[in-house]
């Protein structure tokens, strides 16, 4: 997997790198069945100048298809923890189109819909 992370109005990010290394390694789990060298990930964290806010966007580029994710918070470790629970839910979701799981998904019995 490619990653490339840009950082502005942001002093140290030497501190939320170990934050986004494990982020990244969840990523990596889901995204095995994918070739490496063709999964890119890009992010960005930004600083509110007037604010004490973060903001981190990624985008996530698979063979199949871009996912986009956002967050914000007051630290960067939480904007960066929400764009990536984010990113996950996309992923799962994602896959389970590619899949067809909407296909194979069981009726419901006319008992089951009786008793619900």
């Amino acid at each position: 997997m490619k990653i490339s992370i840009s950082y502005r109005h942001i002093e140290s990010p030497h501190a939320i790198k170990s934050a986004l290394d494990r982020h990244v390694a969840k990523i990596r789990k889901l995204l095995k069945s994918y070739e490496p060298d063709l999964v890119q990930l890009h992010g960005g964290f930004e600083k509110q100048p007037h604010r004490a806010e973060y903001i981190f966007s990624a985008n996530l580029s698979l063979p199949t298809g871009t996912l986009h994710a956002n967050g914000e918070g007051s630290d960067a470790a939480t904007s960066a923890r929400k764009a990536f629970v984010e990113l996950e839910t996309q992923i799962k979701k994602h896959q389970s189109r590619l899949r067809k799981d909407y296909e194979w998904k069981r009726k419901r019995g006319k008992a089951e819909q009786a008793l619900a």
